[in-house]
Formats: structure tokens, C-alpha cells, sequence
């Protein structure tokens, strides 16, 4: 019984082995794929070659200056916030102001007050209620005009005094 057990079992391994045989065809057509691919691209570097040769010269273009543009913010797409304030403290408030701070404990929004007149601006502090929360907004600037707003605001973004740069238009 063991015999035939070893038998059977070469007899397998032997069968698996010689199904296992890869075909002379299969790679006698990937080589002829690969030779005319190869022959193809030879042939178009052989016509890229000759129409290289086929194209007429031509002058070089001229350069002509070109006058430099000057690049102006566009102060009307700045968006701006309306919101009901009243006046607490410090500079009085015109149509647009630049907020720089936001509170919602006063003894803050005080201190940042404090530190931005120390250091010369003419800031304010106003308060504005938001769902039934006080809030306290400490203002850097006030302007007339919505663009004089927006220059105060680059002007004090990433400064000390507004690190993160969120600084936003309010319009009263």
C-alpha cells in the first residue's frame, strides 16, 4: 500500500511538472510584439528626423516691452460684517472700523485697548449682543470710507497685537 502511495504521488509531482511547461508559441509571439514595436518606433524617429530637416527657417520674433501693470487691491470684494454695536470706550466709531478682537469678558477687551493706544492707535471698544451673549469688540481703527477700513486692516494683520491675522471689517 505504500508503494502505491509513492507511486501515485510521483506519478502527480511528474504530471504537474510537465503541465506546468510554457509554450515555445507563447513566447515566440511576445518576442514578435516587442520587435515590431521596436521597428515602429523606429521608423517614426527615422520621420521625425526627416521633417526636422523639411521645416523652413523663420526669423525670431521680436520682443516688443511691455508697459508694467500696477497691481491695486480691489477693496470691494473685502467682505464686511453689519452688526448692531454701542459704543463703550476709547475713539469715537465711523462707518467702518477694523476689529481685531472679540471678548466676551470686558476686562479684556479693555487690556487689548489699553495696549493699542500705548502703542498709538486709535482704538475703540464696542459691544454688540450675539444670541443673547454680550460680546466686546476691540476696534484698532475707524474710517470713512470702506477702502482707508481695509488698508488699516493689512496694515495691522500679523502684527503683535493681532498675531493670527483674523482681523474683519465691521460697518455700523
Amino acid at each position: 500500500m505504500k508503494k502505491i502511495m509513492v507511486l501515485g504521488a510521483a506519478m502527480c509531482v511528474a504530471m504537474a511538472f510537465t503541465s506546468c511547461k510554457s509554450s515555445e508559441s507563447a513566447y515566440r509571439k511576445a518576442y514578435d510584439k516587442a520587435q515590431a514595436q521596436e521597428a515602429a518606433y523606429n521608423n517614426n524617429e527615422n520621420a521625425n528626423k526627416q521633417a526636422d530637416t523639411d521645416v523652413p527657417v523663420v526669423a525670431p520674433v521680436e520682443q516688443k516691452s511691455v508697459d508694467q501693470t500696477a497691481v491695486v487691491d480691489n477693496n470691494d470684494n473685502v467682505p464686511v460684517r453689519h452688526e448692531n454695536v454701542s459704543y463703550e470706550s476709547g475713539e469715537p466709531l465711523k462707518a467702518y472700523s477694523v476689529v481685531i478682537g472679540s471678548f466676551s469678558i470686558k476686562a479684556n477687551a479693555d487690556d487689548l485697548l489699553s495696549r493699542l493706544q500705548h502703542a498709538g492707535y486709535k482704538a475703540s471698544v464696542v459691544s454688540a449682543d450675539i444670541n443673547g451673549t454680550p460680546f466686546y469688540r476691540v476696534l484698532s481703527a475707524t474710517a470713512d470710507t470702506k477702502s482707508e477700513a481695509v488698508s488699516s486692516r493689512n496694515a495691522i494683520k500679523g502684527s503683535m497685537y493681532n498675531p493670527k491675522g483674523d482681523a474683519w471689517i465691521l460697518a455700523k
